[in-house]
């Protein structure tokens, strides 16, 4: 096992995935931990599958999946989830709107022992009004039925024990509620202010339909699973007598 695997799902960013290697290469090559970038690729059609082969030969700290057809994102995290071999997992989306810079800071708060998972929070959103109304509209109404947990629980720029999505329930849309789910289990959060980039090249996977409506019904899925959620510690357990 190393120290930090960092996930980045992509689908369909040819365009980033160099700019994006370099900065996350960069961020981490001045770091004492041992790690690795795993890029989950959800089904690229794009060219993302070849410049990762690439990417993998030129430096295999860079390792990658690709799934055999597009699963969404929430699929593309759990499949990385198994594969990671890191103690720490941290991710960033695969558009180059969040900063790698902002993982070591993150990471470094959940491997002290302080927090078991660190969530960023983008202090000046980049994105367009549009885009920024429909986060706030689901965000408001997941964060009334789920109860809050962090202030931006959007944001994908995080770090987290692998404990902690252990036993994570697998369903579409798991990826907005990974802050929820992890307080839930009884693990500790904490955030930090992280930068926030408009996009620059590639296109948006997002719309009002994918976004808004979907994030909306999957809250009361989530809902449910806290009603009906449990926690659990064991007092004792017998010993084998070859202990």
């Amino acid at each position: 096992m190393i120290d930090v695997s960092i996930l980045v799902p992509i689908k369909d960013e040819a365009d980033n995935l160099n700019p994006l290697a370099d900065e996350i290469t960069a961020a981490m090559q001045s770091q004492l931990w041992s790690w690795e970038c795993l890029w989950i690729d959800d089904g690229s059609t794009d060219g993302s599958l070849d410049l990762l082969r690439k990417l993998h030969q030129s430096d295999p700290r860079h390792t990658y999946i690709s799934l055999a057809k597009n699963a969404g994102q929430s699929a593309a995290l759990f499949a990385g989830f198994l594969e990671a071999r890191g103690a720490i997992f941290a991710t960033v989306d695969g558009d180059g709107q969040n900063d790698p810079a902002d993982l070591p800071g993150l990471i470094q708060m959940v491997y002290s022992g302080e927090v078991d998972m660190a969530n960023g929070y983008r202090q000046k959103r980049k994105d367009g009004v549009w885009r920024w109304f429909i986060s706030r509209i689901a965000n408001g109404f997941r964060t009334m039925l789920t109860g809050k947990t962090v202030r931006d629980v959007g944001c994908s720029t995080r770090a987290f024990r692998r404990e902690c999505v252990r036993g994570m329930p697998c369903f579409k849309g798991m990826h907005r509620f990974l802050p929820t789910m992890v307080t839930q289990q009884g693990y500790r959060i904490s955030e930090g202010p992280v930068n926030h980039r408009p996009r620059n090249l590639g296109t948006s996977k997002y719309s009002i339909h994918n976004r808004l409506w979907v994030g909306i019904l999957d809250t009361f899925g989530v809902v449910w699973l806290r009603m009906r959620g449990f926690q659990y510690s064991i007092a004792e357990r017998s010993q084998d007598k070859d202990d």
